[in-house]
């Protein structure tokens, strides 16, 4: 079975890796390719580019796509830091066949899984691509013998995402410290979470809660390295420390 492979980023490597140890090994991985090469199936995961409609038709077995949610909820560009933010409990993957609209095709199939208490977006965006890698070698054989009824999406429930950009990162201290750690956690590493002090930009790279106030663990002031919250403090005693966060004790470790 001829299969194009189209997908980005260390999310589509993870999924290429286990479809290529599953025997799925792809004869090119291009858009351009489709018409030329009139595959029997294309796989996509993180493309992030558009499939035109006439290109969706000549597979054989069309166009499947591996999206990081529960379809039809966020649908969209940032569906692993859209969950986090929220606070949801669960999320998952889907795979569904590609249509001309925005992961709106019907489903052959999901998998569900909770999301970890402290999980960042990019420690759920590795889980969920080898969960989706994983289903989808489960799921093909059964697509390609006609084994799978589709489902269509609930229209009525669907969420979309949109695109990230850096200014999302900036923390808004009025903010409630949950809000704050969830976002540090789904910003996490794109586009980051950050404040400014002195004109520089400050990141908070890590923190938790600790009795509705936040702890930071470790920060990164531009132009530096990576650093313990309590060694930048020590050496910027000017630093003035937001309501939300709890400066620990010299007895707290």
């Amino acid at each position: 079975m001829k299969i194009i492979f189209l997908g980005t980023g260390e999310f589509g490597r993870i999924v290429l890796e286990k479809l290529q140890k599953a025997g799925y090994e792809p004869v090119s991985y291009h858009l351009k390719d489709i018409k030329k090469i009139k595959p029997d199936l294309v796989v996509v995961s993180n493309f992030g580019g558009i499939i035109p409609r006439e290109l969706l038709d000549i597979p054989r077995f069309g166009c499947i796509n591996l999206h990081p949610s529960l379809l039809p909820k966020y649908r969209g560009s940032s569906p692993i830091q859209t969950v986090v933010l929220n606070g949801d409990k669960e999320t998952g993957v889907t795979i569904f066949l590609m249509d001309a609209e925005v992961d709106h095709g019907p489903i052959l199939a999901q998998r569900k899984t909770v999301i970890g208490k402290n999980e960042t977006a990019a420690e759920l965006s590795e889980r969920l691509a080898v969960m989706g890698a994983d289903l989808l070698i489960d799921t093909i054989p059964d697509w390609v013998k006609g084994r799978i009824k589709l489902r269509r999406q609930d229209e009525k429930r669907a969420i979309y995402t949109r695109k990230l950009v850096r200014q999302d990162g900036e923390i808004d201290w009025k903010k409630s410290a949950r809000k704050i750690e969830r976002q540090i956690r789904a910003f996490h590493p794109w586009p980051g979470s950050y404040t400014f002090y002195k004109g520089k930009r400050l990141k908070i790279l890590k923190a938790r809660l600790e009795k509705n106030k936040l702890i930071i663990e470790e920060v990164q002031l531009e132009g530096k390295k990576p650093m313990p919250f309590e060694d930048f403090l020590r050496g910027h005693k000017d630093y003035v420390i937001p309501q939300r966060i709890k400066k620990r004790s010299k007895n707290n470790s």
